[in-house]
């Protein structure tokens, strides 16, 4: 085998560009028009030429971790046909010169001609273009990790040499490459007593690659162990004949149920919570998609949920891992609520995160991941199935180990008991902590030092933040003016998000965080509080602050932080009674109640910059006269507030016009 690597120097030389001596003669001095850009200066890059040229657009750099990204897209191919039920044994096999091949037993590439280039084979086709490949044809795999059709195509652009060895109809066929060109031509090697499958082989490029790293053998067997609980009934076997590492030269990597097997024997067990486990796989009812998983609750430091898409490691996360960890919080509190165990209101995703130890493992079609390395998953989709499932199952283990069940929920609580004790110790800590921060120049700070009691009044414009000012408690509460409509993060760019200054400023004097970052101890008010005016305009600002928080800030609208405002729209005055309406209906049951019989007048807010502050205080602001409206998201799945978000503040009107056609009210 190490023959088919000993390339020619000639021929390598050949192939990469030649270099100039810069004091050289044969130079030619600039053009005067040094500035001009005209189509001789646009590069057309063919081919996998884009690879070479930006290795790190494709597998996310060209250090070790890129290094093995190579490999795993490689086995992902193999283990794509053993989901869908055509190979149950892969093997791998580490050579000397960091040579590494990967084998299966599924179906092989095809290698006939392809339908529209019928002069290559559809392996060639495969090895040598980007975006070629079957996973874009859902009839020929339903879940698989490679969506993208770059893999293999990428690691025969980024490789020395690579061979590929097909078995199909037992015939033999093999093709060679050389930095992602073909060398030799689709050969027929003969008739072979074998299944079919395929066979890749392949050396990576150092002159892209840092010479001094290779392929890790450790890493490379716990890639392959993952893949192997991931798939129940998969066999890996591995073959090191590099001698470096004797103990670990040949092993073989089985585990008939999955992910349950892996949880038992890897995870520590010392400090189980709860001896029992929660484990379970469970289709779609559409059967278009699969979940697994297999839970442990642990005291120790090191939990960690590890959560994959199509057996691709999502070490980021992703909507998947978001679903799982609420769907087992909002049991938790339902259950604890029919129970009739008190104080469970004050369990967090945090004190129920930090318990966690264990594996997720999802299967969808069409999987959308964040990047080419597919470190996070964004499907939507995602958060559909995983949530639905993992809520029913987890009902039902719930009801079934109710003494587990009980423990697992008296140690929440004394866990977010502790946090909340450390918050409490913070916050005496706030005040001189605040004078070494830069809050936003036009937020008006309450003086409390603790957050217990404290309250942020979001307004519209610097008018009303003016009012605002003047009537609020400056004890307790804070004002933050911002001006005009906040920018729509519902279908915006990231891009436009970062830079938008009001967003900014918001977060900023919020002091949580945003999504990941999100931390309910460091939210510096109890309340959040927008306030805007009685009309249109108003209602719009708020749904976009609304938008903004459920996108970037769930949990502070889950841990019921979010509240609306709820200002007159009118005055009604008559002798000496004062009274005020919030709106049309309001204003005539207070009419019909109060001035039946005497003479009235009616004045109506334009905004409540034009409201002096006193009314402001009694009718908005003042804790013990106003009157305010929760933000909340109740028993209904996280994925339905999402739907009704994303139709009404996403980017296709035909959505929102069939929202408003279904649900509006429509007067004559």
């Amino acid at each position: 085998m190490n023959d088919l690597f000993d390339i020619i120097d000639d021929e390598k030389q050949n192939s990469q560009p030649s270099k100039k001596n810069p004091k050289s003669k044969n130079i030619k001095k600039p053009s005067k028009k040094v500035n001009s850009y005209t189509a001789e200066n646009i590069i057309i890059l063919e081919g996998l030429e884009p690879v070479r040229k930006r290795p790190g657009m494709y597998i996310g750099g060209v250090d070790s971790k890129a290094l093995h990204h190579l490999f795993n897209e490689v086995i992902d191919n193999s283990v794509d046909e053993v989901v869908a039920g055509y190979a149950n044994t892969i093997d791998v096999v580490l050579d000397h010169g960091n040579i590494i091949t990967i084998s299966d037993n599924g179906r092989g590439i095809p290698i006939d001609p392809h339908p529209k280039q019928p002069s290559k084979s559809a392996l060639e086709i495969i090895m040598t273009t980007l975006h070629a490949g079957g996973k874009f044809d859902n009839d020929s795999y339903k879940t698989s990790g490679g969506l993208h059709g770059v893999g293999i195509s990428v690691v025969n652009a980024l490789s020395e040499h690579l061979k590929v060895e097909v078995i199909r109809d037992k015939k033999l066929y093999k093709q060679e490459y050389q930095f992602g060109k073909p060398i030799t031509k689709l050969e027929k090697n003969g008739s072979i007593n074998s299944q079919n499958g395929t066979s890749i082989t392949f050396k990576p490029d150092y002159s892209i690659f840092d010479q001094t790293i290779n392929f890790e053998a450790n890493e490379i067997i716990e890639i392959i162990k993952t893949k192997a609980y991931l798939v129940g009934g998969l066999k890996i076997n591995w073959q090191d004949n590099t001698e470096i590492n004797p103990e670990i030269q040949s092993q073989c990597f089985y585990y008939p149920n999955g992910i349950s097997d892996f949880v038992n024997e890897s995870l520590d067990h010392s400090s189980l919570l709860i001896p029992k486990s929660f484990n379970g796989s469970s289709y779609t009812k559409s059967n278009d998609g699969k979940v697994e998983w297999s839970l442990l609750w642990s005291a120790g430091d090191k939990n960690k949920l590890r959560s994959f898409c199509n057996t691709i490691p999502t070490i980021n996360g992703g909507t998947h891992e978001n679903a799982f960890k609420n769907a087992i919080l909002k049991s938790i509190k339902n259950y604890s609520e029919m129970i009739g165990i008190k104080n469970s209101k004050i369990i967090t995703l945090d004190d129920i995160v930090s318990c966690m130890d264990g594996v997720l493992s999802i299967f969808i079609n069409e999987p959308e991941f964040q990047g080419q390395t597919k470190e996070k998953l964004s499907s939507k989709i995602a958060t559909t199935i995983t949530s639905s499932i993992i809520s029913d199952n987890f009902d039902h283990w719930l009801s079934e180990n109710s003494s587990d069940a009980e423990k697992l929920i008296n140690f929440f609580i004394s866990t977010a008991n502790s946090r909340l004790s450390k918050k409490h110790e913070k916050d005496l800590n706030r005040k001189s902590a605040l004078r070494k921060l830069r809050l936003p120049g036009k937020l008006a700070d309450c003086l409390e030092e603790k957050s217990v009691g404290t309250e942020l009044f979001i307004v519209e414009g610097d008018s009303a933040g003016g009012s605002a000012k003047q009537a609020r408690d400056k004890k307790y509460q804070a004002v933050l003016p911002l001006r005009g409509k906040i920018l729509n993060v519902a279908n915006s760019s990231s891009q436009k998000y970062n830079q938008n200054q009001q967003l900014k400023d918001l977060v900023q004097a919020l002091g949580c965080g945003t999504s990941d970052n999100y931390s309910d101890e460091n939210l510096r008010y109890e309340k959040i509080i927008i306030m805007t005016d009685a009309d249109v305009d108003g209602a719009h600002i708020a749904a976009l602050l609304i938008t903004f928080f459920f996108k970037e800030m769930p949990q502070l609208i889950v841990n019921n932080h979010l509240f609306l405002a709820v200002p007159p729209l009118y005055k009604i005055s008559g002798g000496n009674n004062i009274f005020y309406a919030i709106d049309d209906k309001d204003r005539e049951t207070i009419i019909d109640k109060q001035f039946k019989k005497t003479k009235f007048e009616i004045s109506r807010f334009k905004g409540l910059g034009e409201m002096l502050p006193n009314q402001l205080r009694d009718t908005t602001m003042n804790k013990d006269t106003r009157k305010l409206v929760q933000v909340s998201i109740n028993n209904s799945p996280i994925e339905y507030y999402e739907l009704i978000i994303d139709q009404l503040m996403g980017s296709k009107a035909d959505a929102r016009f069939k929202f408003i056609q279904e649900n509006a009210n429509f007067y004559n």
